[in-house]
């Protein structure tokens, strides 16, 4: 006689415990206080209507979640002092690219130079 009433209340707790929560797109035909209205005052019939149409299932269950470290793309999308759209990032984009035409000039430079001994005929 003593297991039908604990039956009753521990479906009581649990109905109440998942209306608590869940989100209000995971609650079915009335608003999330009907529902827990409805389990209050109707213990075992509110209970068993929740968990039969008020609440939402999901079709797979949810994967877990685990610690990781975050890939090299996540970091540029979350520091933003490496988010190509941050104004440090632009910045530092532009030196590099200053740095490289500097080079490149440079280089050309000394090519004519190395052009013009090897057609004069001086010795390198």
């Amino acid at each position: 006689m003593v297991l039908l009433p604990l039956i009753v209340f521990a479906l009581f707790v649990f109905a109440l415990v998942d209306i608590i929560l869940r989100r209000d797109d995971q609650v079915k035909h009335l608003p999330k206080l009907a529902w827990v209205f409805i389990v209050i005052l109707l213990p075992l019939v509110g209970g068993i209507l929740w968990f039969a149409v008020g609440r939402e299932y999901e079709s797979a269950p949810a994967p877990r979640r685990t610690l990781r470290m975050p890939t090299v793309d996540e970091r540029h999308r979350t520091d933003p002092a490496l988010r190509p759209d941050s104004t440090e990032a632009q910045l530092a984009a532009l030196e590099r690219e200053i740095e490289a035409a500097d080079r490149d000039q440079r280089i050309r430079r000394l090519e004519e130079e190395l052009r013009r001994r090897d057609d004069a005929g001086e010795p390198a």
